[in-house]
């Protein structure tokens, strides 16, 4: 468990937050609580996605990562635009650790935006800090 000192540099980084192992398991219990962990899941795949060094590996979690959060109806699909959605798609032709950056990128402006002022006014949070 963090100290409160440590929970409370969160409220100004989702970064800090989304490192610290504890942190990320208290967002995306709280994201679940909301129905909304998609982003935060999806945040975690293209993280475990960039490690992948084998070629073979790299196009199996590509489609997986395509299937589960990229594609229409996917049943975990992210709100991303047109335009990022297509980059991504192309980025696919020949997977490569930064094919999902952009689509990354979007989806932590997103949270840092969205779901990380409702996390630390949630009860999660708040009781972390105490």
């Amino acid at each position: 468990r963090p100290s409160p000192e440590e929970a409370l540099q969160w409220r100004d980084s989702l970064e800090k937050l989304l490192q610290n192992p504890y942190g990320l398991t208290s967002f995306l219990s709280f994201l679940r609580s909301e129905f909304s962990e998609e982003n935060a899941e999806f945040w975690v795949a293209c993280e475990d996605y960039k490690k992948t060094k084998s070629p073979v590996k790299m196009a199996e979690k590509a489609k997986k990562i395509y299937e589960e959060f990229i594609q229409t109806e996917a049943p975990k699909e992210v709100n991303i635009d047109h335009f990022t959605k297509a980059v991504t798609m192309k980025n696919l032709v020949e997977p490569s650790s930064t094919s999902f950056d952009m689509a990354q990128k979007r989806i932590f402006a997103l949270m840092e935006k969205d779901s990380l002022p409702r996390f630390v006014r949630s009860e999660f949070y708040q009781e972390l800090i105490k």
